[in-house]
């Protein structure tokens, strides 16, 4: 049996980390093998890029130049890490797919969608996930959350107007593809938000 792939996305601040390890420990009780991922990275040379990628210093890193390393973190993982997971049958969970780059280096930054959409075809070889998360809230939120947490990276460290065209994005690729997205209101207590992924998850599972 092919596994599944369930990606969760939103801007800054939306939890996505608390939720997927609620959701695989939920799973992993309920007799599922379950492998949590994020990027960028997670593979040797997707860490190394990360770095790049996060680091407050590298201020002058050309906008194609940043969608560029994304794929290419992207592609390493996908055929060193996915592809073979998903053909084991395992579920995959993912913070952050094709879709981040699309929000944030499409929408965020200005670069053309369309390109964008194919070069995230390129680097994943066509891989769908089966269903998308996207925690959304109102981007002030997020941004304090994330300032309180102290986790504050490059990308953070945008104005508020990109961070703003990014939820923009997010809300019309969700839009424009409901068969796929789930938009969760993220602005709810951590168990509420969590109901509202399970609930999601098993009708996908069923």
């Amino acid at each position: 049996m092919r596994g599944i792939l369930i990606t969760f996305e939103g801007p800054e601040g939306g939890g996505k980390s608390l939720q997927i390890k609620k959701l695989g420990e939920y799973l992993k009780n309920k007799g599922f093998r379950v492998l949590t991922l994020r990027e960028p990275g997670q593979t040797k040379i997707g860490e190394k890029i990360r770095q790049i990628l996060l680091d407050p210093k590298n201020k002058n890193l050309v906008l194609q130049a940043e969608a560029l390393l994304f794929e290419a973190s992207r592609a390493q993982l996908v055929e060193e890490i996915i592809k073979p997971a998903l053909a084991a049958g395992k579920i995959v969970l993912l913070d952050r797919f094709f879709d981040s780059t699309t929000a944030y280096q499409g929408y965020g930054r200005g670069l053309p969608v369309e390109k964008i959409e194919m070069l995230n075809d390129f680097t994943t070889g066509g891989l769908q996930p089966d269903l998308t998360i996207l925690l959304d809230l109102e981007v002030e939120e997020g941004l304090k959350r994330r300032e309180k947490s102290g986790k504050k990276d490059r990308i953070d460290e945008e104005d508020l107007k990109f961070h703003r065209r990014v939820r923009k994005g997010y809300l019309k690729m969700a839009a424009n593809e409901p068969e796929r997205w789930r938009i969760v209101d993220a602005s709810r207590s951590p168990e509420e938000v969590f109901k509202e992924i399970k609930k999601a998850v098993e009708e996908e599972l069923k």
